[in-house]
């Protein structure tokens, strides 16, 4: 049978495989939690939010995929598989169907060893970025901390923008947003120069980092911001670290903060189908395609 999207009458298949699913979006699983339990499964049903489920039957048995747009991104995310296996027809299929959002890319995380990112890598995804999540939740804090962090506010934005720029590789700007995020902290003086993503959920709050190498005292500032948030005494803490910033881990080890493994951070660009169909290509020229964009990205150490 060909991939279709998650009915109600399926809802009683969920229970079987709510302990075989593969997280593929570090953030929303950290902060919300398993995406098949049932707290969690609502949101997916609700129409007017942009989170689809697809199904796939075949002879191998049943296969659950999840997708979800953010509000602020221009871009969809693979949330999770359940089982863990890869069948193309449901990646083409979630993938479409994430076109239909207008979504430019489809991004996943993945562990670098899990059976499944050389089926990933075959359904037309990239190796754009590595990233390793560290758990902050345990490191002991000195006292008198001066107060380097404040909330950022609608007149940042620019900075910020600005600083996406002078961090983030160019390729990678289309699926790495800071600047439209709805909460962060910024440390700044004259200049911007580390800005904290900030996502508080039910199970624990997920930080993503800009913080520029010219930083002063980054041992120091992080500490502030860690004595600065919010919860964080009652919720796991955790810091997601990609590639191009790689350089801050020495300084999370010294701290005191536990390393998990490294995954890969994957992306399929997307055709969009009112392009392909309006699009009239000039006289010897290809019909327009998706391009089949490789960046190979910074190795951590």
């Amino acid at each position: 049978m060909p991939p279709r999207a998650l009915e109600l009458f399926d809802l009683p298949k969920l229970p079987r495989y709510r302990d075989e699913v593969l997280t593929l979006d570090s953030r929303r699983a950290l902060t919300r939690g398993n995406p098949l339990r049932a707290g969690s499964f609502i949101s997916y049903l609700n129409p007017k939010r942009r989170i689809y489920t697809g199904i796939l039957e075949d002879e191998k048995g049943t296969v659950l995929g999840g997708i979800i747009q953010r509000s602020d991104e221009g871009f969809a995310r693979l949330a999770y598989l359940a089982p863990a296996r890869a069948p193309l027809a449901l990646i083409e299929h979630l993938a479409m169907h994430a076109g239909t959002w207008q979504a430019r890319q489809l991004v996943t995380e993945i562990d670098e060893d899990s059976s499944l990112f050389q089926a990933l890598r075959q359904s037309g995804f990239s190796v754009y970025s590595r990233q390793r999540i560290w758990n902050l939740s345990e490191i002991p804090l000195p006292d008198n901390l001066p107060v380097r962090w404040r909330k950022k506010k609608d007149v940042d934005l620019p900075a910020i923008r600005s600083l996406e720029h002078k961090i983030i590789p160019p390729l990678f700007l289309s699926v790495e947003t800071f600047s439209n995020a709805s909460t962060g902290m910024l440390c700044s003086a004259d200049e911007l120069l580390a800005y904290m993503d900030i996502t508080y959920g039910s199970h624990g709050i997920f930080l993503r980092p800009l913080i520029h190498p010219n930083t002063d005292e980054i041992r120091e500032t992080l500490l502030s911001l860690l004595a600065n948030i919010s919860k964080r005494s009652e919720l796991p803490l955790y810091l997601c670290v990609r590639s191009y910033q790689a350089w801050i881990e020495p300084v999370l080890e010294e701290i005191g903060a536990s390393a998990g493994t490294r995954q890969a951070v994957m992306v399929k660009h997307l055709v969009s189908k009112i392009r392909e169909k309006n699009r009239v290509p000039v006289k010897g020229e290809k019909a327009w395609a998706n391009p089949a964009t490789t960046f190979k990205a910074n190795k951590f150490d």
